[in-house]
């Protein structure tokens, strides 16, 4: 029988942009299959020791250093001075406390009505968003613009943002050091679009946002108040679009939620 042949770069390239991986974190490959690896009782290959994970944070405690505490300050400083939208995604260019920034290929600040009476967050950008500018325009951005369609709304009578404004590199969930250095540049955008209602799409942006550590199965289609320091705002969780995509059959549970919405709005004050 004859060797099996190397597959050739174009092979390996194809292979990585089918399994999703689009960009690199390291000039040079690592081998992590190299080095010792233990064997646990019941015969699982364990990583190297340098390859362990960290062990899980309790809720609500952030693990906190120097730098990370230094760079949620001058978040929080600079948040507060922004007097406009425009301002704000200027100070936002400008930002180098968030490591995210440079791994990304642009900021993506809103999209939207900065004057619509109802705003939708969520957690992060992906792909096609870093690559546009703009939240939610690839397959789960496509599912959103039908879901307000839904209830005879577009993106020119809402607002879309994200709780972090850059791509994390591969789509990797934002650490929660990241969460807190970005969280007051949401916060005082929420603030300046001042709507009616606001709307958590997924965990992420619900648990850090409305300050619940319930799951999104026990939050979604509740009420919440969401305190912006002048004014207290209606909000609701709903499932990400992302989520519905992999599981339709909520679909129906996210129609409720909208539909909730949807009379939440026609019963405030216009």
């Amino acid at each position: 029988m004859a060797p099996e042949r190397a597959p050739t770069l174009h092979q390996l390239l194809v292979f990585y942009l089918e399994a999703g991986v689009d960009c690199a974190l390291a000039e040079e490959p690592l081998d992590r299959l190299s080095g010792p690896v233990a064997i646990d009782e019941v015969g699982i290959s364990a990583p190297p020791p340098n390859l362990t994970a960290a062990a899980p944070m309790p809720a609500g405690r952030i693990e906190s250093t120097p730098g990370t505490e230094a760079a949620i300050l001058s978040a929080r400083e600079a948040a507060r001075t922004a007097p406009s939208l425009e301002a704000l995604r200027a100070l936002l260019e400008q930002f180098e406390g968030c490591a995210l920034k440079s791994t990304a290929t642009r900021l993506v600040f809103a999209d939207g009505n900065p004057q619509a009476r109802i705003m939708f967050v969520g957690e992060a950008p992906g792909r096609e968003e870093d690559l546009e500018g703009l939240p939610f325009v690839g397959r789960s951005g496509k599912l959103l613009d039908r879901m307000i369609g839904a209830i005879g709304l577009d993106r020119t009578n809402v607002y879309i943002a994200n709780v972090i404004p850059w791509r994390p590199p591969g789509n990797r969930t934002p650490t929660p050091q990241e969460t807190q250095i970005c969280l007051p540049f949401i916060q005082r955008q929420i603030e300046l679009v001042d709507p009616d209602v606001l709307v958590t799409l997924g965990n992420p942006s619900t648990q850090t946002l409305l300050a619940t550590r319930e799951g999104i199965m026990k939050t979604r289609g509740k009420w919440f108040e969401y305190n912006t320091g002048l004014r207290v705002i209606r909000a609701m969780a709903t499932f990400h679009p992302a989520y519905l995509l992999r599981s339709p059959s909520y679909k129906r549970m996210a129609w409720q939620d909208l539909r909730a919405i949807a009379k939440a709005l026609e019963q405030a004050p216009s």
